[in-house]
């Protein structure tokens, strides 16, 4: 047997960090909403008991640094399953991007695995589960949009924001998650307002949505990596309505509804920028088969 699951990227909306917690964490509060850019997870059953993963994209871990690794290895010892599986996973979305690739290859197969080792986990249970192995991993399960607080697993659903293109750019580098968290310094920050943009997605307003916009980690990239700096600035130039970091980074997305006008802008930016993408938001939350 085969099951087939899509893992799509997410985009932060909005991104605070309000002070560091005694276990080292950061608290935050986040609006997140999933994509239509996505990996493909193929999962598979292995006799030998064990936990396969394959890749063609160099980038991908194929041992326990792999967080599908990691989240097939916890149901399997969570639950006492005498199963092994192959995990494939055809990348599309970028690594170390701030869009949540790993993570949402972690949540497609906690939600994939439910249902090839017939586990029978309600969605609540996975997205707990998925809180243990990373701090995206439970809006994953998820997907749709919602506001994440704690360290990102407290998560509350919200509407589906205004229909729009979401263009996306990442330039050719990493960044490191826990250098950008390192680095950042929260006493000074200019922090973005979750409410107003709560309440622009409620209102089913873009205007509003694209005057909310706002990320605390984007000026600490910034800094480590002018070239985020350029994209940003690319995409204003070249009309975005509103234009932002994703996450730590460094992948820039600019929000427009207008067709002609997101073909301008992923047109301009495919001449300057290695992986650039135009998609839609996905809105709708996953469900359990």
């Amino acid at each position: 047997m085969k099951l087939l699951v899509k893992a799509p990227a997410k985009i932060n909306l909005a991104l605070d960090v309000l002070h560091k917690r005694p276990d080292g964490y950061h608290e935050v509060e986040m609006i997140m909403t999933t994509i239509d850019l996505a990996d493909r997870v193929e999962l598979s059953l292995s006799h030998d008991n064990k936990i396969h993963i394959l890749s063609h994209n160099r980038y991908v871990p194929d041992d326990q640094r792999n967080l599908a690794y990691q989240a097939a290895r916890l149901l399997k010892e969570r639950f006492q399953v005498k199963h092994g599986v192959i995990i494939s996973i055809e990348k599309t979305i970028p690594v170390a991007a701030g869009l949540a690739g790993g993570s949402s290859d972690a949540a497609a197969t906690l939600r994939g695995l439910n249902k090839l080792w017939n586990l029978g986990l309600a969605i609540d249970q996975l997205a707990e589960l998925g809180s243990e192995i990373g701090s995206d991993v439970s809006f994953c399960v998820y997907g749709g949009t919602a506001l994440a607080r704690g360290r990102g697993e407290c998560i509350t659903a919200l509407p589906a924001p205004p229909t729009c293109w979401v263009i996306l750019a990442k330039p050719f580098i990493g960044v490191s998650t826990a250098e950008v968290y390192r680095r950042l310094q929260i006493d000074g920050v200019q922090h973005p307002n979750i409410q107003a943009m709560m309440e622009a997605i409620h209102q089913h307003s873009y205007q509003r949505v694209c005057e909310n916009v706002g990320n605390v980690l984007e000026d600490v990239t910034l800094n480590l990596h002018p070239e985020v700096a350029q994209i940003k600035d690319q995409m204003k130039r070249f009309g975005a309505d509103a234009v932002l970091m994703s996450g730590s980074g460094p992948t820039v997305f600019g929000l427009v509804q207008h067709d002609s006008r997101m073909h301008r802008i992923y047109n301009g930016l495919r001449g300057f920028c290695d992986q650039v993408f135009a998609v839609r938001m996905l809105g709708e939350r996953h469900t359990l088969d």
